[in-house]
């Protein structure tokens, strides 16, 4: 039986407009200080589909709309036209530790961050110890955050997101956690979550990590779909794009 689709998007747009004045004297002069606008277009009539349970890697060159996309499904921001479907509640683990205070304890921090991500006081309790245990950093867990590396922030925000009910969780750039063993303990703890049910959409310019973490692959070029499949056959037609692009002096 094929697992329902958690996230549809069909013609999906987004566009940003970013206005900026003319810095020039000159230019300021003849133009009276009015200020200009850029359209810029990070999605162009975007069709995916992608069902329970699935582990899909999100792939191509900056600025090809892959982090728009995780934005879009985390309800960051709003489609300029198209439909996107979510069903199901999101994590998105985009920027771990936004919410952190650094007056506050890990501990303390752990309760802040697992409401905003929507639990309970309760449930969050329920959850320190294995918050804890994961993260590996029990004996600073009293100290405050501003005394924590930058690596163990990234820690401690991982575990939290990890323990969250989301039943989509959105990876952007954050699996270079810790040192390899702890990197694989990640890996390790969202294959147990795909084996629940969640559903897991991973960013990354680490092609070993895509191939470690996804079974498929969407290829996203200048905000169009340029290829969805196995990831084997995705990530080695983007890798030999990448090279042929190189060769002519342009960057992949």
């Amino acid at each position: 039986m094929t697992a329902p689709p958690v996230i549809e998007a069909h013609g999906l747009e987004k566009e940003f407009v970013i206005a900026a004045r003319r810095t020039s004297l000159r230019r300021m002069l003849i133009s009276r200080g009015k200020v200009t606008r850029q359209h810029v277009h990070a999605l162009r009539g975007v069709d995916i589909t992608i069902r329970q349970g699935e582990a899909v890697g999100l792939i191509g060159k900056n600025g090809s709309g892959k982090t728009t996309l995780l934005a879009l499904v985390g309800r960051i921001y709003k489609p300029t036209a198209g439909e996107l479907i979510v069903n199901g509640g999101v994590a998105p683990l985009l920027e771990l530790g936004a919410g952190f205070h650094y007056d506050l304890t890990g501990v303390e921090n752990v309760f802040l961050n697992g409401v905003i991500l929507g639990l309970t006081r309760e449930q969050v309790a329920e959850r320190l110890e294995a918050i804890i245990a994961f993260s590996e950093l029990r004996e600073f867990m009293d100290a405050p955050l501003r005394s924590y590396s930058a690596g163990m922030q990234l820690r401690l925000g991982f575990a939290i997101a990890t323990h969250t009910d989301a039943s989509i969780l959105l990876v952007d750039e954050v699996l270079a956690v810790g040192d390899e063993a702890f990197q694989e303990k990640c890996y390790r703890r969202l294959d147990g979550l795909r084996d629940e049910g969640r559903t897991l959409v991973v960013v990354s310019h680490e092609m070993p990590k895509i191939r470690r973490a996804a079974e498929r692959v969407i290829w996203l070029h200048e905000g169009q779909v340029r290829m969805d499949g196995p990831t084997g056959e995705v990530v080695d037609a983007y890798l030999a794009w990448s090279h042929a692009q190189d060769g002519e002096g342009r960057p992949a």
